[in-house]
C-alpha cells in the first residue's frame, strides 16, 4: 500500500481548454497521465492537490471525475483556485455516490489516515489574493481543522498554493504547520517557468515539495509504502 501525490490535472474532456499555453509539456496530457497512474495499484491513496477539472458546476465535471475515478487508487481531492465545480462536500460526495464513482474522496476540513500517518490539507492562499481577508481567515480555519483532526498522529499536509516560494512566504500557514507538526507538506499551481521559485527540500522545521503535474512528467509522486 503506498501514498502518492500529484496536483493540478486541469482536465475538461467536455470541453476545449487548451493547457500548451503553458508549454509543449502539456500536450497530450491526459494520455500521459493515464500512463503515469499505471504504478498506482488499486489499494495505492493518491493526494489530488487541486486544479483538477476546468468545469464550471458538477455536471460539467462529470467525464472529468469518470476519468479520475477509472484511474487506479483511492483518490482524495483537493479544492484548486480554478475547481469552480466545487460545492460543499455533501453535494459533492452524494454527486459521486450517484454516479457510482467510489474512488473519490474530499479532503476538506477534515483528514484521513494512511498507515501511522494523518493526511491533512486544505486549498491555502497566495499572496496575490491575500488582500481578501475573509477567505484567507476561512483557509486557515480550515486547514487548523484539518491538522486539529489528526490528533497526535505524524501529519502530512497538502495544499494546492505554496505556502513558500522563492521571494515570497505565507507566514500564518507556515505557523500552523509548525504549531501542529507537520513533518511534509506537498503542494501544486506552479507551472512551467514558475516551477524554478519552487521551495523544494526544508524551510524551517517542515519539508516542501511541489507537485504539479507538469513538474512531475505527470506521475504522482511516491511519498511512502
Amino acid at each position: 500500500m503506498a501514498l502518492y501525490a500529484i496536483g493540478d490535472t486541469h482536465l475538461s474532456l467536455a470541453s476545449d481548454k487548451p493547457m500548451d499555453v503553458f508549454g509543449g509539456g502539456w500536450e497530450g496530457y491526459v494520455d500521459k497521465l493515464r500512463e503515469g497512474f499505471r504504478a498506482v495499484r488499486p489499494e495505492d491513496t493518491v493526494v489530488l492537490c487541486g486544479d483538477l477539472s476546468w468545469a464550471m458546476g458538477l455536471e460539467e465535471g462529470a467525464r472529468d471525475f469518470a476519468f479520475l475515478d477509472a484511474l487506479p487508487g483511492r483518490k482524495l481531492l483537493l479544492k484548486g483556485n480554478h475547481d469552480y465545480w466545487w460545492n460543499t462536500s455533501a453535494k459533492m460526495n452524494r454527486f459521486f455516490a450517484e454516479h457510482g464513482w467510489k474512488s473519490l474522496n474530499i479532503l476538506h476540513n477534515n483528514c484521513y489516515e494512511y498507515g501511522e500517518y494523518a493526511l491533512c490539507g486544505t486549498r491555502g492562499w497566495f499572496y496575490e489574493e491575500k488582500g481578501e481577508q475573509k477567505v484567507f481567515k476561512r483557509e486557515l480555519i480550515r486547514l487548523e481543522a484539518s491538522l486539529k483532526a489528526a490528533g497526535e498522529r505524524p501529519k502530512l499536509c497538502f495544499l494546492h498554493y505554496p505556502p513558500c516560494y522563492q521571494g515570497y512566504t505565507c507566514p500564518e500557514i507556515l505557523a500552523l504547520l509548525e504549531q501542529y507538526g507537520v513533518e511534509r507538506c506537498y503542494y501544486g499551481h506552479l507551472h512551467g517557468g514558475s516551477h524554478k521559485l519552487a521551495v523544494e527540500g526544508r524551510y524551517g522545521a517542515v519539508e516542501y515539495h511541489l507537485v504539479s503535474a507538469d513538474y512531475l512528467g505527470f506521475r504522482p509522486q511516491k511519498i511512502c509504502e
